[in-house]
């Protein structure tokens, strides 16, 4: 048998799980009714690690994977409930529709299930999201009492849908690009700001700030500031509740994971990356706004510099021309089409080229995401892993790490961490796929 550590105390997922989700536009709806229809038998949740991965236990010659969900304690599908907060009054049937992205097939048999899940008032600013305009919208005389109206909406979901523990992730537009300052660097600074209606405290913020003194895990899909401030990393620790974040890992920032690590794996050089993207649903909307790119475009251009390492390899990669750009284009709904140009060189110099047209669906990638987080963050929390939840970073374009720690990007040493992180809670031992044992007769 395999040498196990000590297992991680994990409560069990018994009863509901809330979801509550920051924003009802294309992602959040596309889960939602994704989730009712596997729940009916009518699909297949794919996409989604939790639900459909496996997990290596021990030696390869034990024949030990296990579905993942059924190797960890995980909350069932059929316990999940759902909420939402959006300055657009739509219910969810309505917003699907409008957004396009699923079919008839997907909406019709579930339309009252999806009709009954009506968005409560956002805490929406729109000098954060121009591009946007809503009427379901908070009032307050200060953004604390913004974040307290925020707090009462999850106290009130936990009671009428008779709850047992809850999740809070932001699927909303991406706000305008925001740095770290005063307001940020402790808990008093961040609520006396709050009280100040100081523009530095972001809607996002108020969204984690609010989950966090309700003790729920805040999980942020979009590349804003948000719970990477030292207020709310301080504030998360204090009350043992888990965050992470930022910016959902879907189309062409996948791909980059997957490539530049091949490239650096074989230590092949690299000259350009050229990435454009066009999109029409309600985030390149948003994205048209310079502000809202420039903070996309941070989240996308960090990924290269940490996975080839320029300082390490100069001579492959200290002087790569690195371009993103997003475009509106309304006709392309959520069918997302990422293109690139990759410029390469080998053995001698020689330059080659890559190009890859990824004509993606946005929100059907990102919908298994939602699933997979909000099952994962319920997990951290009823094992009592507070704070930044690194071995998520499998997820995210921009991964949240503790202070002074560079983000890991490559997907595969990411999925080994998320893996290994299971196995460890579990009391398994790592896999390290060193497989000596099976040549090396002790």
């Amino acid at each position: 048998m395999p040498k196990r550590s000590s297992r991680r105390e994990i409560a069990p997922a018994n009863g509901k799980l809330g979801v509550m989700l920051v924003g009802l536009g294309a992602v959040s709806t596309t889960f939602v009714a994704g989730v009712e229809n596997i729940r009916c038998k009518k699909a297949l949740p794919i996409g989604s690690l939790s639900q459909m991965g496996t997990i290596r236990l021990g030696k390869r010659d034990e024949n030990r994977s296990p579905k993942i969900h059924e190797f960890v304690p995980l909350a069932e599908l059929e316990d999940l409930v759902f909420a939402a907060w959006d300055p657009i009054p739509d219910d969810a049937y309505t917003a699907a529709v409008k957004a396009g992205v699923l079919d008839r097939p997907h909406l019709e048999p579930i339309a009252d299930f999806l009709k009954r899940l009506r968005p409560m008032p956002a805490a929406f600013d729109q000098q954060y999201v121009k591009r946007l305009q809503g009427t379901n919208v908070k009032r307050g005389k200060s953004k604390r009492d913004l974040a307290e109206q925020l707090r009462e909406d999850i106290r009130q979901f936990r009671k009428t849908a008779e709850l047992d523990r809850i999740v809070v992730i932001w699927a909303a537009s991406t706000e305008i690009f925001l740095t770290q300052g005063p307001a940020h660097q402790s808990v008093q600074a961040f609520e006396k700001a709050m009280e100040q209606n100081d523009p530095s405290i972001a809607p996002s913020m108020l969204y984690a700030y609010a989950a966090l003194m309700e003790n729920v895990p805040f999980a942020n899909g979009a590349p804003n500031l948000t719970v990477d401030i030292p207020a709310l990393v301080q504030l998360a620790e204090q009350r043992g509740v888990p965050i992470g974040g930022k910016d959902f890992k879907t189309g062409q920032t996948m791909m980059k994971t997957v490539l530049a690590p091949a490239f650096k794996a074989r230590m092949l050089g690299l000259s350009g990356w050229y990435s454009t993207n066009i999109l029409g649903n309600r985030d390149g909307e948003v994205l048209d706004d310079p502000e809202s790119f420039k903070t996309k475009e941070e989240s996308k251009l960090g990924v290269l510099e940490y996975i080839l390492q320029p300082s390490i390899y100069p001579e492959l990669y200290g002087n790569v021309f690195h371009k993103v750009r997003i475009n509106y284009y309304p006709p392309r709904g959520d069918n997302k089409e990422g293109w690139d140009n990759i410029d390469i060189f080998g053995w001698l110099g020689y330059p080659m080229q890559i190009k890859v047209d990824f004509l993606c669906r946005d929100s059907i990638l990102a919908a298994p995401i939602v699933l997979d987080l909000a099952l994962f963050f319920d997990l951290a929390q009823r094992a009592k892993m507070s704070g930044i939840q690194e071995w998520l970073s499998f997820y995210f374009k921009s991964p949240q790490t503790a202070a002074g720690l560079y983000p890991e990007h490559d997907l595969f040493i990411q999925q080994t961490k998320l893996k290994n992180t299971l196995r460890w809670m579990m009391g398994e031992e790592q896999i390290t796929h060193l497989g000596i044992e099976y040549y090396e007769k002790v």
